[in-house]
């Protein structure tokens, strides 16, 4: 791996954590929140999934902007956006305030994120495409490691505002480094904006977040929720649609012609949501069922993301040693039964059996996501990759949206089903655990499709 590819990884890897911070310092600050905003704890679910929705809206235009003015421009001005964007959420004194400068840090995190990661694809070599993601994802799980000890030092402490207003310093930094080490692109592109794909895309994610949110609220209105998703789903069918039948679409949907990155797009994304529940569940869990302070919840969730980051360093043996489809069928039951056996917690398990079972899902997750962010862009060309890219990180937004609005829906209705209405118990969140890791055994089914074969290229293996 040259130094190059290397130190662009690493700055692009410091601004995931500076979002996955965020994202999950906040998630142990929640119940305090929802005091501070005078609202229930699965409503702040709100200020999460706006973050996310408006990541899904705007990230299919990064690939766009970014040949069009620049990756190391759109990259700087979206790091700016977003440490404005982070101090104002510190400053907001209401829910709706919040909102508001959450959606204005999504606009910004959806330039940022995919761009990045587009700096680091379009400078590694194909044979070091899991080293350089490895490397890409060693600093942004750093901060979910930080981020829920620094989420419950900050609310138990001092307050929650703080875990906004440490991306300042950090987003300064990383504009420094980026003009200091990323290359300035040298061919800006001019293909014409496609304004309707844009539009049926946004909308219809829009429409897809939002109703997917409102199924997780105490007082659902289903036949909203069903409406907003059935004209979701709509607007997208059209969308890709319309994208089949233009030269350069918004999202270019003939990139799933790829077998192996439709197979991530598929099994993958559910699998991604399966994931994503996790680190919105469990904090819960640890502080309404087991009645931990935010500090001390945060601190036992670390146990998870140590686990993440102690795993990189053998996901390169591992996906060099076996080939992807064993090693995602095989993990994808462990990463399942982790979050089954979660469900066995109780507020009088031993800490380090939690930590201990903790430190194992979290070495799972890690494994999964690795090896399909290796595997999706294994079989990618040059001139294809910012499409793949795009669609690829849009997906990952819908993911980690549905994931948290999923997570909530299920406790919701677990806590309806044991006749505990909003006062979530022990049980509610066990069932919860329990029906999530039935939907990650059933998010396997389209890795089987996957030959053993496939993927060489970023092995190292020769055909």
């Amino acid at each position: 791996m040259n130094r190059k590819s290397l130190i662009i990884a690493l700055i692009v890897g410091g601004t995931f954590f500076m979002e996955n911070l965020d994202s999950t310092a906040i998630t142990t600050a929640i119940p305090k929140m929802a005091q501070d905003f005078s609202v229930d704890p699965v409503t702040m679910s709100m200020g999460i999934t706006s973050y996310v929705i408006m990541l899904a809206v705007f990230i299919p235009i990064s690939g766009w902007f970014a040949e069009r003015f620049g990756t190391r421009n759109i990259f700087s001005i979206a790091i700016a956006g977003f440490t404005i964007s982070s101090a104002l959420c510190g400053l907001s004194y209401s829910l709706p305030l919040f909102i508001g400068a959450r959606i204005l840090q999504g606009i910004f995190g959806a330039l940022m994120v995919p761009v990045g990661r587009l700096a680091v694809l379009s400078n590694t070599e194909k044979k070091d495409l899991v080293t350089t993601i490895a490397y890409l994802s060693w600093p942004g799980l750093a901060g979910p490691i930080c981020g829920p000890f620094l989420g419950g030092f900050f609310t138990t402490y001092f307050t929650w505002h703080w875990i906004f207003f440490v991306n300042v310093p950090l987003g300064i930094i990383a504009i420094f480094l980026t003009y200091k080490y990323i290359p300035k692109s040298n061919h800006h592109y001019k293909r014409k904006f496609d304004w309707v794909g844009f539009l049926l895309s946004g909308i219809g994610l829009l429409a897809l977040m939002i109703g997917v949110e409102i199924t997780s609220e105490t007082n659902v209105n289903i036949p909203v929720a069903l409406s907003l998703i059935a004209v979701a789903l709509l607007l997208i069918g059209i969308s890709v649609w319309h994208s089949f039948r233009i030269q350069h679409p918004i999202i270019d949907y003939a990139v799933m012609k790829v077998r192996t990155y439709k197979v991530i797009v598929t099994s993958g994304t559910v699998t991604k949501i399966v994931i994503n529940t996790a680190p919105y569940v469990l904090p819960l869990f640890f502080q309404i069922g087991f009645g931990l302070s935010a500090f001390n919840a945060g601190l036992l969730y670390m146990a998870s993301m140590v686990g993440n980051l102690a795993m990189k360093p053998a996901t390169i043996w591992i996906t060099r040693k076996f080939n992807f489809k064993a090693v995602l069928i095989v993990n994808g039951l462990l990463l399942a039964l982790a979050v089954f056996l979660q469900s066995f917690l109780q507020p009088d398990t031993p800490y380090w059996l939690m930590a201990t079972l903790l430190f194992f899902s979290g070495l799972t997750r890690s494994m999964q996501f690795s090896s399909m962010n290796a595997l999706a862009y294994a079989d990618i060309d040059a001139e294809e990759m910012s499409n793949a890219n795009t669609l690829n990180s849009t997906l990952r937004q819908v993911a980690l949206a549905a994931g948290i609005s999923i997570g909530a829906l299920l406790l919701h209705l677990s806590a309806n089903y044991h006749g505990n209405g909003s006062n979530y118990q022990v049980e509610d969140f066990q069932l919860t655990l329990q029906i999530i890791a039935i939907i990650g055994v059933l998010a396997i089914y389209d890795f089987f499709t996957i030959k053993k074969t496939d993927a060489l290229n970023v092995r190292n293996k020769k055909a």
